[in-house]
């Protein structure tokens, strides 16, 4: 049986990265082989070019770099850890993925949509998530978050919690958009909500997709007919 690529995506503080971990505890516990993963990174090659990213090290160059960056850096990850896991079987969790790079780099970066969707092709190779998760919230709560979270772990700011309380809102309504235009596979969660409230919505989600596609399975029928 093939797997699943589930992908969690929203803003700066979202609980991306709990929720993640709360779905997998959850799926474990029904007998399913999940990895988790993040982007950018998730693979040796991939994780290489995280720091490069995250700490605006590539920022000089231009947007449309840091887009070939991530590009690259979601090739390898694809090839090297997501489609292999998902032809195992397993179910694949990600903390971002391609929604990511058409709302930072696109949206608040200014690309071009043909741009973007040609590095998106190039890169995921038919790799679509299955189902993404958008965990909204209003853009100052999540910066707080992210702010707070940093300072506990005595951490810097990285390249994107730095911008803008108006460029963290543009993103929010463009993940928003993204719901709109995929709604069968962009499904928005309130992010607002207590922890545990969001981990029953993103079960539901999960859970439902599993029902789905074992509904889809085909048959055994045994003796072939002659």
């Amino acid at each position: 049986m093939k797997g699943l690529f589930i992908t969690f995506e929203g803003g700066e503080g979202a609980g991306k990265s709990t929720q993640i971990q709360y779905l997998a505890e959850a799926l474990r516990a029904q007998g399913y082989e999940t990895v988790l993963t993040r982007e950018p990174g998730g693979s040796p090659g991939a994780e290489a070019v995280r720091h490069v990213l995250l700490s605006g090290a590539a920022e000089e160059y231009g947007v449309r770099m840091e887009a070939i960056l991530f590009a690259a850096a979601r090739s390898d990850h694809v090839e090297e850890l997501i489609r292999p896991a998902v032809d195992a079987g397993k179910i694949v969790l990600c903390d971002r993925f391609m929604d990511s790079s058409r709302v930072y780099q696109g949206v608040t970066g200014n690309l071009e949509p043909d741009f973007v969707r040609s590095l998106e092709r190039v890169a995921v190779n038919d790799m679509i998530p299955d189902l993404t998760i958008i965990l909204d919230l209003p853009a100052d709560v999540g910066l707080a978050r992210a702010r707070k979270r940093s300072g506990a772990g005595g951490e810097q700011p990285d390249r994107y919690e730095k911008e803008s309380l108006s460029v963290h809102e543009k993103r929010r309504e463009a993940y928003l958009d993204l719901a709109r235009q995929e709604p069968e596979r962009c499904k928005v969660v309130d992010g607002v909500q207590p922890a545990d409230a969001i981990a029953r919505e993103v079960e539901k989600l999960a859970f439902g997709l599993l029902k789905e596609n074992a509904e889809d399975e085909p048959v055994e029928t045994g003796a072939r007919l002659i």
